[in-house]
C-alpha cells in the first residue's frame, strides 16, 4: 500500500510539468523511496531473490543441488558490487540525493556516483539469479 501510494504521488507530479506537487528534493526521495520499497518489498519476495539460495536445497534433502551454476555466478557478483560500493564511498557521492542523480540535470559530482548505481545494479542481477536458481531447484525436485 506503501509503494502504491509513493507510485500515485510520483504520477500526479507528471500531471502538469509547471506544476510541482512538492519540492524537486522532496521528489528525489519518494522516487527513492518508491523504488526500494517496491523492489525489497514487493518484487524480491515474489521473486524469492538474495545473492543465492543455499539453505532451500539443505532442506529439502538434496545437497547436489546445493550450489548450481547460477548460484555460484550470483554469489561471484557480491564482491564486484561491494567493491564497486567502496568506489563510491572514496569518490563521494553526498550531493543531497539519496541513490539517484537529481531527475532535472545528468551533472554530478563524481564518478563514484556511477560506481554506486552499478553497485546497486549488479546486486539487482545477483538478486535475479538467485530466485532463478530457486525456481530451478523448486522445478528439479
Amino acid at each position: 500500500f506503501f509503494g502504491l501510494s509513493l507510485s500515485v504521488l510520483v504520477r500526479l507530479n507528471y500531471l502538469d510539468p509547471y506544476f510541482n506537487l512538492v519540492s524537486p528534493e522532496v521528489y528525489n526521495y519518494v522516487v527513492t523511496g518508491h523504488g526500494i520499497i517496491m523492489i525489497f518489498f514487493f518484487l524480491m519476495p515474489v521473486l524469492i531473490g538474495g545473492f543465492g539460495n543455499y539453505l532451500l536445497p539443505l532442506l529439502l534433502g538434496i545437497p547436489d543441488l546445493n550450489l548450481p551454476r547460477l548460484n555460484a555466478l550470483s554469489a561471484w557478483l557480491l564482491f564486484p558490487a561491494c567493491v564497486c560500493l567502496s568506489f563510491g564511498l572514496i569518490g563521494g557521492v553526498g550531493v543531497g540525493w539519496t541513490f539517484y542523480p537529481p531527475l532535472s540535470s545528468l551533472d554530478y559530482s563524481s564518478w563514484g556516483v556511477d560506481f554506486l548505481m552499478f553497485s546497486l545494479h549488479l546486486a539487482g542481477v545477483s538478486s535475479l539469479l538467485g530466485s532463478i536458481n530457486f525456481i530451478c531447484t523448486i522445478l528439479k525436485v
